[in-house]
């Protein structure tokens, strides 16, 4: 039992939950920002306006990498830093900040992993139609060529799309995140199939600029599907539910919708059926593209659901034990959510699986002695760990794991409530304090996982 010796281990942030100075140095609104400067749409009127201050403390932050021998970092650029625009003029000061962030990075030994969209949408493109506008798509390219002909010649590692179902389900359907939306099925089958279309010609860009010198990869989210038991009659139920769409489950949250045309080239049959008629005209002409071979499948997994039968035989998600074990956002901890998973992924779309983000939401504190003591951080990593590696016992290939997060941050309409990092954050001084997770963390890593056990 071991992790492969080329194993990636990381931690994983993203632009507006840590970055600040969202009106500093050319950068423009996103939706994020109007969103959640607007009254009532964030707990307690949190916005992303200073977040962590990484945009300044960027240097203290890549030395707190290091003191942890944090292998790999993977972190977003925001489009409006970048382009404030949307399109057009590139803001040069914003490009040189993530241009200092990657020397950074690199002098300390810590290899950057790069997210082109991590849901911070330039308002003005917004006002455009955002995602339900076909020409997004080459917004969305201008801005990757930018970001590439920058960062391309020291980042050999990229990610198009972080979580598209959220963006488009939780942003556009029942408007729980930015930019806060309840529209119709037309609309945002529409905004799904651009959005493929925009990660399509990012890659394009990505290839040309660097051939197969680059990793790159697609990342969606979904919870697991885990058998009740281990017979081929339930883990046949179990996977057949992590990719269909049910009642039970929102349309735009079903995972197959995102990640088979983009690895598979096709719609779901099951899917295509109900959204077809609301697809782009000529939406077959977009397949080729949407589908450009990509190196690994990223998957951000934090939870499952257990699958099995009722009382009558009848498939369906089993009901929580009484006391279930949960996160502070009201996630079930179930041990064998990375095993399962990422073997359902591996199965079906056949490219080697990295998890891009996996955490455990808490409420964590710096005690009396100056410490965060973080056991349930622990146990929680330790357990999904364990089952990772049974993934990889079992024959998956899982080729990374990106901790989510490096540090606590603004966690979208949840504000600063919940606590996701291995390093804490006083988010009125910014101090930072390193959780007793993360020294154990380094440990995993420097052992490659045998401390595990």
């Amino acid at each position: 039992m071991a992790f492969p010796p080329k194993f990636i281990w990381g931690a994983a942030t993203a632009s507006y939950q840590i970055e600040g100075a969202w009106n500093e140095d050319g950068r423009s609104p996103s939706v994020w920002d109007v969103f959640s400067q607007t009254p009532g749409k964030t707990y307690n009127g949190d916005t992303g306006n200073t977040a962590c201050d990484h945009y300044h403390r960027y240097k203290e932050d890549v030395a707190i990498m290091k003191d942890l021998s944090l292998p790999a970092y993977r972190f977003s650029v925001a489009w409006p830093r970048v382009i404030p625009t949307g399109r057009g003029a590139v803001n040069q000061k914003g490009l040189d900040f993530y241009s200092r962030l990657v020397d950074e990075l690199l002098s300390a030994g810590v290899d950057p992993w790069v997210t082109l969209y991590h849901w911070d949408l330039p308002q003005i493109l917004q006002q455009q139609g955002g995602w339900m506008n076909p020409s997004i798509s080459d917004a969305f390219a201008e801005y990757t060529r930018a970001v590439v002909d920058t960062l391309g010649d020291r980042v050999s590692n990229w990610m198009t799309f972080n979580e598209p179902q959220c963006f488009v389900g939780l942003g556009l359907i029942n408007g729980h995140h930015a930019p806060g939306y309840l529209l119709p099925q037309t609309d945002v089958a529409k905004a799904a199939h651009h959005s493929m279309v925009a990660h399509g010609k990012a890659v394009d860009i990505l290839r040309a600029k660097g051939g197969s010198k680059y990793t790159i990869g697609y990342v969606p989210t979904t919870q697991a599907m885990i058998p009740a038991t281990e017979t081929p009659d339930n883990i046949e139920l179990a996977r057949k539910a992590m990719f269909s769409h049910t009642p039970a489950r929102e349309l735009f949250w079903t995972i197959s919708l995102f990640s088979d045309p983009v690895y598979l080239g096709k719609y779901p049959d099951d899917i295509l059926e109900i959204i077809e008629k609301d697809l782009p005209k000529n939406w077959q002409d977009d397949m080729a593209l949407i589908s450009r071979d990509l190196d690994f499948f990223g998957i951000n997994l934090y939870s499952g659901k257990i699958i099995g039968t009722d009382a009558h035989g009848v498939p369906c998600v089993l009901p929580d034990a009484p006391g279930k074990p949960q996160t502070a956002l009201k996630w079930n901890v179930e041990d064998e959510t990375l095993r399962w998973g990422t073997r359902f992924m591996y199965e079906r779309y056949k490219k080697p699986v990295i998890v891009t983000e996996n955490g455990l939401a808490n409420s964590d504190w710096v005690h009396m002695d100056g410490k965060v003591h973080d056991p349930s951080r622990i146990d929680f990593t330790r357990r999904y760990l364990l089952g990772l590696e049974k993934a990889i016992d079992e024959g998956v290939d899982i080729a990374g794991y990106f901790h989510w997060s490096l540090m606590d941050n603004f966690e979208w309409a949840e504000g600063y409530k919940e606590r996701f990092g291995l390093v804490h954050v006083d988010f009125t001084t910014f101090k930072r304090t390193i959780k007793d997770s993360a020294w154990w963390y380094r440990d995993v890593i420097l052992s490659n996982g045998a401390s595990l056990h």
